[in-house]
């Protein structure tokens, strides 16, 4: 039986130029090299220029996205930014980047799932184009963290940076069947109780100030191995697949220590884990894409394969999402 799926026709990134690597954290708080790998896996990450703003590198990501996937701006109907760093309270984010690829027909807008943003946005995507109110979408995540860190609060800034990814997906028709080429399941969760574990002390509703990240690093850790493998069982029940099936893992960025305890309790061998934690840093929303582009540019990646992504994030929210490439 004939379905429509979200089938993946590009992926882009984009990471700004500047670079602060663990040796330039240490002169800024009390830290090392040492301690900051030893913990995270984290060597550098990239920072925004001040004329950078998250739609600037969601514009950047989303035109290297459209260039891989061989089609023009005028053929997107949807564009969804994951983001909790946007340039304006509002308009939105996708608005702006709407408007800069000269795209005046369908829907953009924004969405907030801090970490998880990515799986959200592309879990809802493929609502649209799945149910035929879309024929194409940009799904990107972009984020400028370094905008709402403490840069005194050693626990916290030595983990994020800033940067975009973007993919170009599509809706075509499929057999209805595992072997077919797109998204084929989406589970997405959220749990509002644990704000206080990882969230920003500020708002336009609240303090009329952006505010700072503020997180409890010991409880995000543990609630985020149980939660990211009751997601992605889900994901293995729906479909009767098993962590041997993967051939591409490619979790949230958060935490080297968190994506090797996930994939060993998923059964997933680290030989096939996609991991750029060490030069990106947490990303929030763009680590997935960033890490997607990688793998696809350098080869990894091959059309046919099954490719696993899964995210946490403040809230807490997380999801995952199985896609044959």
């Amino acid at each position: 039986m004939s379905k429509l799926r979200s089938v993946l026709r590009g992926c882009g990134s984009y990471l700004p130029a500047q670079i602060l690597t663990n040796a330039d954290m240490a002169k800024k708080v009390d830290t090392t090299d040492e301690w900051i790998v030893q913990r995270t896996g984290i060597r550098q990450r990239h920072i925004a220029a001040d004329d950078e703003t998250t739609s600037v590198l969601g514009l950047k990501a989303a035109e290297a996205a459209l260039a891989d996937a061989g089609m023009r701006a005028d053929e997107i109907d949807l564009i969804i930014v994951a983001t909790a760093t946007p340039d304006h309270t509002f308009p939105a984010t996708a608005t702006q980047i709407q408007a800069e690829l000269g795209i005046t027909q369908g829907a953009a807008f924004d969405l907030q799932a801090v970490c998880s943003g990515f799986v959200f946005a592309l879990a809802t995507a493929d609502k649209f184009l799945t149910s035929g109110a879309a024929k194409a979408a940009l799904v990107i995540g972009a984020e400028t963290f370094s905008r709402i860190l403490d840069w005194e609060d050693r626990t916290t800034c030595v983990l994020f940076g800033d940067g975009a990814g973007a993919v170009v997906l599509a809706a075509e028709e499929g057999e209805g069947t595992l072997a077919d080429r797109g998204v084929l399941t989406t589970h997405i969760r959220s749990d509002g109780r644990h704000k206080t574990k990882l969230y920003v002390d500020g708002g336009a509703g609240s303090t009329k100030t952006v505010g700072l990240l503020r997180m409890e690093g010991k409880e995000v850790f543990r609630h985020a191995v149980v939660n990211l493998a009751d997601t992605v069982r889900h994901t293995f029940e729906a479909t009767g697949l098993t962590g041997a099936d993967i051939d591409w893992f490619v979790p949230h960025q958060a935490n080297r220590r968190i994506i090797d305890a996930t994939a060993d309790k998923l059964g997933i061998s680290q030989d096939h884990v996609v991991v750029t934690v060490d030069r990106h840093g947490n990303t929030s929303a763009a680590s997935i894409p960033l890490a997607l582009a990688e793998a696809h540019a350098d080869g990894r990646i091959k059309r046919g394969q099954l490719v696993l992504i899964e995210a946490m994030g403040g809230g807490f929210t997380w999801g995952s999402a199985l896609i044959r490439w």
